[in-house]
């Protein structure tokens, strides 16, 4: 049976150069849950064993980029410092997986360690730490700087720091594991937070962009954002909103700025669709310093992300200047795709609004364009008024007989007929229908009908008619139907063809007109449309003859 403990190599006390009660007490009192709490203890630990005056350790990220220390000496940082693997000289040790002392610390990055621990560096020993499991990844770099006796680091030192890490790495580790998906958790709350606030302000796209680039900043840490759209017609991105660019008026608005979408970093990311993290923009070849030079800002580092939706980049997101850091970190990268997936939907949804509500406003406006030359004069009104309306009878003897053709009748004298089938059906007595309203509706309607050959005025006029004699002659109303059925069925007789193009339902949804785009619903799109006719000039100024009745 193998050892719980796989082959990890386990230091013995034969042999050691640590003091073993020493490291037994240290190990005993890491039962912190956080990893700066064990590494103030580690470090105390490495500096009195290895007569040091200060200690460090630096934990490697996942991909090996990013160094990150957290505690020097007794001291927790209030932000964690970053270094860049790349750019320092850290990197042999991690690479070649041996210790290095100052000989091996470039002059430039000396200074940085300098300003790391607070005092002059005359002495350093960097200790690399492998995973107790994969032992050819580099976990962390344990460093301890300026030996008290004035000399440099010896052999037991490198002993006494690897034999402390023998011990501790697992505990360290797993603390970490626990850190992130602490870190993971906040990440993911911040995120539905986020998106909360975004998904308020859909209705307004200015301010979803502003309140977009307030939290980019936010979740990131940065200085500045600018957001820019990319209109894909002209092949440029475009910026309504800014952040931080004051007119000379001192306000913050400024006329649309539009950009060539392949040109500078953020038409690098629009085009490419990935995201760019530039640790020094002056030294990258897109960064268009005269900017700079204009407003006086200095860009010291960027962070530029695509927004993207189904159909591809939408939009570029720039961010400027990691606060509290040298540069954005994989964190912040990480952030930024995670945000820029909320911020593609939430613009998204946010230009559909605006579509659907300039819609709604053209359909509002072409209604009452359409209402207002439906609109029938006063004079003719009051004309309908007070017209005599005779008994049907004395349009023809026929007219209540199935076999009366009602188109025998003048079209001018249609209207004074309609009124009088309202009266005679007892609508008028029964539903207290007030005489200008039903004069000025059966106006508008007759109005509200074209003149195509069959879908005309004298055509709902027909249809009006038989409706009056299947209320008539057969008594529906009563044994089949209430007064209110029939009286909503005479006037859906009226009204059933209001605004007939001469068009059926196939020809609107095949040559994909207005109202098959108004009217979605596959098989009805003219029915809609005349329901839609009938209801407004219902909804008109002095035009609704259902308004006495009760709610029931």
């Amino acid at each position: 049976m193998g050892s719980i403990f796989g082959k990890q190599r386990w230091p013995t006390f034969k042999g050691m150069q640590s003091d073993p009660q020493g490291l037994i007490q240290l190990c005993a009192s890491l039962y912190d849950p956080l990893t700066t709490e064990i590494q103030v203890k580690v470090v105390e630990y490495l500096q009195r064993t290895t007569q040091s005056e200060n200690a460090f350790i630096l934990l490697i990220s996942d991909d090996q980029d990013e160094l990150t220390c957290k505690v020097v000496g007794d001291r927790v940082l209030e932000e964690p410092a970053k270094l860049l693997v790349s750019s320092n000289s850290f990197s042999c040790a991690l690479s070649e997986r041996r210790p290095i002392s100052l000989d091996d610390i470039h002059h430039d990055h000396r200074e940085e360690v300098s300003r790391l621990i607070g005092s002059v560096l005359h002495s350093l020993l960097c200790v690399p730490v492998l995973h107790p499991k994969y032992t050819d990844r580099v976990v962390m770099l344990p460093c301890v700087v300026n030996k008290t006796n004035g000399k440099d680091f010896t052999k037991r030192d490198e002993a006494v720091v690897r034999e402390c890490f023998q011990c501790i790495t697992p505990c360290l580790l797993k603390t970490t594991a626990y850190e992130e998906e602490r870190r993971l958790r906040e990440e993911c709350q911040s995120l539905l937070t986020v998106a909360k606030n975004l998904f308020t302000h859909l209705d307004d796209v200015t301010v979803l962009l502003r309140e977009i680039m307030a939290d980019a900043r936010k979740l990131t840490k940065a200085e500045r954002c600018s957001l820019f759209l990319l209109d894909k017609e002209q092949n440029e991105l475009v910026a309504k909103v800014f952040d931080g660019h004051v007119a000379e008026d001192g306000s913050e608005s400024m006329t649309e700025v539009r950009i060539p979408a392949d040109q500078g970093i953020a038409g690098h990311v629009a085009t490419s669709g990935e995201l760019l993290n530039i640790i020094d923009a002056y030294a990258h070849p897109l960064f268009y310093r005269k900017m700079d030079e204009t407003t006086g800002f200095r860009t010291r580092n960027i962070l530029c992300f695509p927004i993207k939706d189904d159909s591809g980049v939408i939009g570029v997101a720039e961010l400027c200047n990691k606060i509290n850091g040298k540069f954005f970190t994989m964190f912040d990268e990480e952030m930024a795709k995670a945000f820029s997936i909320y911020c593609g939907i939430s613009i998204m949804h946010s230009l559909m609004w605006k579509k659907v509500r300039d819609a709604q406003h053209r359909s509002k406006l072409s209604n009452e364009l359409m209402m207002y030359h439906m609109l029938v004069s006063s004079e003719d009104v009051k004309q309908l008024v007070n017209s005599e309306v005779p008994p049907l009878t004395s349009f023809s003897p026929d007219f209540a007989k199935f076999s009366f053709t009602p188109r025998i009748i003048p079209e001018r004298t249609t209207l004074v007929v309609v009124i009088a089938m309202f009266e005679d059906l007892g609508f008028i007595s029964r539903f207290k229908i007030p005489r200008d309203s039903l004069a000025k509706f059966v106006l508008m309607v007759k109005k509200g009908y074209r003149d195509p050959p069959y879908h005309n005025w004298m055509h709902a006029f027909a249809v009006a008619h038989f409706c009056y004699l299947l209320l008539k002659n057969l008594s529906l109303i009563g044994p089949y139907l209430t007064e209110l059925e029939g009286l909503s069925l005479f006037v859906a007789c009226l009204c059933h063809d209001l605004d007939h193009r001469g068009t059926n339902n196939s020809f609107q949804l095949t040559s994909k007109s207005i109202l098959a785009s108004l009217y979605s619903s596959e098989g009805s799109v003219m029915e809609r449309h005349h329901f839609a006719q009938a209801m407004a000039i219902l909804n008109t100024d002095g035009c609704n003859i259902f308004e006495n009745l009760s709610r029931q």
